[in-house]
Parts: C-alpha cells; structure tokens; sequence
C-alpha cells in the first residue's frame, strides 16, 4: 500500500473525501483572535484617552502662564490692574482663550487691591484660574488650583 493510498484511506475512514476538504479558520480560531483584537483596542483605547486629558492640562497651563505674563504686563504698563480679562485683549492677548478642560471662556480671575501708585484708587485682577472643579488624575489637584 503506497502513501497516498493509505492517506486517503485514513481520510475516508474519518469521513472526510480528500478532494473535497475545505481550508479555513474554525470557529474557535476566529473567536480567539477577535478577543485577541478587542483587548488590543481596549488597551489603545485608554492610552488615547489619557493622552488627550495629558495634551490638554499642557495646554491649560500654557493658556494660564500666558494670561498672567499678559495681566502682569498690563499692570505695569497701566501702573493698574485690568479691570476684567477682556481688558488684555487684543494688546496683550490676541484672544481670549478657550479653557481646554470646560471648553468655554469661563475662567475665574483673582481680584486683588493692587495699589502700585498713590494716586491708583481701583483693585483688579492679579490672578486667574480655571473654572473646573475638577481634578487632575496626574497630579491630583484640582484644575480651579493651577
């Protein structure tokens, strides 16, 4: 008995004609790698999210440090403290901008009596913060804080 006669004895012993075998993936295969794929993009999934909530603190503390260098200019340019953030625009700022985290232009300024020369009689903004509540999962402190 030669090779392919035994082969195909075997074959047809399990039941299976060895022309007409079909080739593809069982059931079990297929579920295995889509469970595979689906933890693949879970992963990518909370990697992304984290590093949009990274770009946009970067991003609220460059907006921050620019409005204070812009208040502090302002200050000592006026010899007073603006009056309202709207003030800064477009001398000092070219816009306002938008808070990354609230996505609105709601930020809180610190009014403080600044008197930087006798005859000054008005407080203004010294200091400005974001309108967020809430708090940052890297550095664990509030957002209205920075």
């Amino acid at each position: 008995m030669s090779k392919k006669q035994n082969h195909s004895s075997l074959l047809e012993f399990v039941g299976r004609n060895p022309r007409t075998t079909e080739r593809g993936f069982t059931l079990i295969e297929l579920m295995v790698v889509m469970a595979i794929i689906l933890i693949l993009i879970g992963i990518a999934a909370g990697n992304y999210q984290r590093s949009v909530l990274r770009s946009r603190e970067a991003v609220l503390k460059q907006d921050l440090q620019e409005m204070r260098k812009a208040i502090d200019n302002f200050t000592m340019d006026k010899q007073a403290a603006p009056q309202s953030l709207d003030d800064l625009a477009p001398q000092y700022l070219h816009v306002i901008p938008t808070d990354p985290i609230t996505n609105a232009k709601d930020w809180v300024p610190v009014v403080d009596s600044v008197v930087l020369t006798p005859d000054q009689q008005t407080s203004g903004i010294t200091d400005v913060h974001s309108a967020s509540d809430k708090v940052s999962p890297f550095e664990s402190t509030a957002y209205n804080t920075w």
